[in-house]
């Protein structure tokens, strides 16, 4: 859950209980239920309760939310032991284990080329390496390391975040992290000699993605906070926006803009390729939000150029003109042109128009042209146009999937674009503008046979009668009998589309016969941005009818049974199968809980979760509350509930979403359930988006795929 390109009180009158009970001295046979529980750490409930808007919210496991206390990291330390024994224990984990390495420890490129100054800058993971490396080669000449992290720390703990080369490709500034969380200092590198600025060092550089000026000799970003006298999720709110010169300390670097002083907007800068416009963008969430500009070449004043409407507006600037794209009028989107001279919104030309059966998910200017990518039925395609939006040629694409991304110059004639679908690996091919060719200039190759298995796409209804897209990747073969173990996936939220997208390790459960499902929840942006409206704030119940009648129309249409039914999700898409598996327990085998948002009272009080308040609300505000207070996945855990089992993926040094949500919300379902086990496993050295290690990755995969055999073994 992240804003870029990847979001209480307690039971009194409860006696102080702990979810004790004799231990089965290790895991069931495969697809057995547990004939005695484990022994869960114990996990005293207190009588914690909050008073909100005149309603009593009871909280019994605070005392979890802090993680500096020495019981708190205790249970921590014994839940994850408990967690990793059983895992281990389960009869098909080795077998799997084995599996996904063979598919993870493949070359691999992550990300797209970036061409600058001549120099072609890139990341590849060879297959035997934890970790990608960057490197560079000027024009066609030899292939150079430019930084390696795989040797930055000897427990593998330091990456590489977020780089991006000066125009001349003459420096490099990059994000330097600790356990892949979002905290991260910036640097700048020397790439003709490999060496790194002692002077030019930024820290709080988690939001620092720098916007080069034209002549490479400085760059506009946002500066993060560290001060650690201000809260954490407060920080947002201080983040200001400056400029940094080459070779000057960053103490120095000049303020551009002020810190808004609202942790729930967010401030961007970008300036134009020719270094003509510099925006400023202060986004309220994913809703709205207003650009301003100014003439960088003599740092003139702050001009509006849209403020105070509920839409939203991303600017580029070319030759003397703005192209906007913006949802204002249009929930599809589209592309307007604004004159700098005049920018009155009275005055705005369209030059690509909303189109009614396919949102406009973005738009840039590359080699002198708008290059256009819509998403039609969940699945790309991409346009390029004149500027004014005349001459349209579609882009051919290899096969119904997803465009992963666009890497180009509005002065190169040349761009790269990255594909992938479900059953089609990530490739890179190069984009001539001019006439929309594409040639293959990288394929990842996975040693697994795709051609067995089919992906459909299928429409089913939610529980308002809305018609909802789901994808549905299963062997071609495979008899639609109930019998079948099925993944059930989404997000829904952000306006994060799920398109087609290729995961390596999905064979080694599709191989064993398992059906994947990828519904297209609303809160997304596949349909628009009403789309996305009508699964926000007190609209978001939407999205979890959406996920369940998902899971009811496959258990009615022959492809699996709810003891046979996984659902899994991440950060948003946490809260997503949590919120599921309290309103739906029966519907449900097991679930797999990853980096998990669960407490929708006190979310906002940690991490980034004051960035958010526009998607779900705030329960300070008395209106959202009551909405926030019904689906709260933690405070509908009730007792004697038989839950599925449920594995909760958590990482210790995530600073985006409180791993607090995982250890709340766990020992609430150990405490409560009389079904299957309630496992929380903690990832070491590890952010929201987990470890950046292939080893990692392999262990925690082959231990949630080998959960899911076994819980759905019946």
């Amino acid at each position: 859950m992240a804003r870029t390109t990847w979001k209480p009180a307690v039971v009194a009158a409860l006696a102080l209980l702990s979810a004790c009970a004799t231990t089965s001295g290790g895991a069931p046979a495969p697809g057995s239920s547990m004939k005695t529980p484990l022994e869960y750490p114990a996990a005293p409930r207190e009588a914690v309760v909050d008073v909100i808007h005149g309603v009593p919210v009871p909280d019994p496991y605070r005392w979890l939310e802090d993680a500096k206390s020495p019981r708190t990291q205790a249970w921590v330390t014994a839940e994850d032991r408990l967690s990793r024994d059983f895992l281990a224990s389960l009869p098909e984990r080795g077998a799997l284990a084995r599996r996904i390495e063979e598919l993870a420890r493949v070359e691999a490129m992550t990300g797209l080329p970036v061409k600058r100054g001549g120099r072609l800058f890139y990341e590849r993971r060879g297959a035997a390496q934890e970790k990608a490396v960057l490197y560079w080669r000027e024009g066609a000449g030899p292939e150079k390391v430019l930084l390696d992290p795989n040797g930055w720390s000897k427990d593998g703990s330091a990456s590489l975040g977020a780089w991006s080369p000066s125009w001349d490709g003459r420096t490099l500034a990059f994000q330097v992290k600790q356990n892949n969380s979002d905290e991260a200092v910036l640097e700048l590198l020397d790439v003709d000699r490999g060496e790194r600025s002692a002077v030019d060092r930024i820290e709080g550089g988690r939001e620092a993605y720098p916007s080069w000026t034209p002549d490479s000799k400085g760059f506009y970003y946002s500066l993060y906070p560290t001060d650690p006298r201000i809260p954490e999720a407060d920080r947002p709110g201080r983040i200001e926006g400056r400029f940094h010169r080459l070779g000057t300390p960053s103490s120095g670097d000049a303020l551009v803009h002020p810190a808004t002083g609202n942790p729930s907007i967010s401030l961007t800068l970008s300036v134009s390729r020719d270094g003509h416009h510099l925006f400023a963008s202060l986004d309220f969430g994913w809703t709205s939000n207003d650009v301003y500009f100014r003439d960088a070449r003599k740092d003139g004043p702050w001009i509006p150029l849209v403020t105070g409407r509920k839409a939203l507006f991303r600017p580029t600037s070319w030759n003397g003109r703005f192209y906007v794209l913006t949802n204002e009028g249009a929930s599809m989107w589209k592309v307007v042109s604004v004159d700098p001279a005049a920018p009155d919104p009275a005055g705005w030309t369209t030059v690509v128009a909303e189109r009614p059966n396919a949102a406009l998910e973005g738009a840039d200017v590359l080699g002198g042209r708008l290059v256009l990518r819509y998403m039609r039925s969940a699945t790309s395609r991409l346009e390029i146009r004149d500027l004014d939006g005349g001459g349209a040629i579609e882009v051919a694409l290899p096969a119904p999937g997803s465009v992963a991304g666009l890497s180009g110059d509005p002065l190169d004639p040349e761009a790269f674009l990255g594909f992938e679908s479900f059953t089609h690996p990530l490739e890179i091919r190069t984009l001539r503008v001019a006439t929309g060719a594409t040639d293959l200039w990288y394929r990842t190759r996975v040693p697994a046979d795709t051609s067995p298995y089919l992906v459909e796409q299928v429409f089913y209804p939610s529980k308002d009668g809305t018609k909802v897209s789901m994808f549905v990747v299963r062997r071609r073969d495979q008899k639609l009998d109930g019998s079948a173990r099925l993944i059930l996936t989404g997000y829904g939220g952000f306006q994060q589309p799920m398109l087609p997208y290729f995961s390596g390790s999905r064979f080694a459960w599709l191989e064993r016969g398992g059906i994947l499902a990828v519904p297209n929840l609303r809160g997304g942006n596949e349909y628009g941005e009403r789309w996305h409206e009508e699964g926000m704030l007190a609209k978001k119940q939407n999205v979890f009818d959406d996920f369940i009648a998902a899971a009811d129309w496959l258990v009615a249409n022959g492809y699996t049974r709810p003891e046979r039914l996984v659902i899994s999700g991440g950060s948003n898409g946490g809260l997503l199968v949590g919120a599921a598996m309290v309103q739906r327990p029966d519907l449900f085998g097991a679930v797999i809980c990853t980096v998990p948002l669960l407490d929708m009272v006190r979310y906002h009080l940690h991490g980034s979760g004051k960035t958010w308040i526009s998607e779900y609300g705030s329960a300070d505000d008395p209106a959202l509350f009551p909405a926030l207070r019904a689906y709260s996945p933690y405070h509908h855990v009730k007792k004697g509930t038989r839950y599925p089992h449920t594995l909760l993926l958590s990482a210790d040094s995530d600073d985006r979403v409180d791993p607090l949500h995982a250890r709340k919300f766990g020992a609430a379902l150990q405490w409560a359930t009389t079904g299957g086990p309630v496992l929380l496993r903690i990832e070491r050295n590890a952010g929201h988006g987990g470890a950046d290690q292939v080893k990692e990755a392999i262990e925690q995969g082959a231990d949630a795929y080998a959960f899911t055999l076994w819980a759905t073994g019946r």
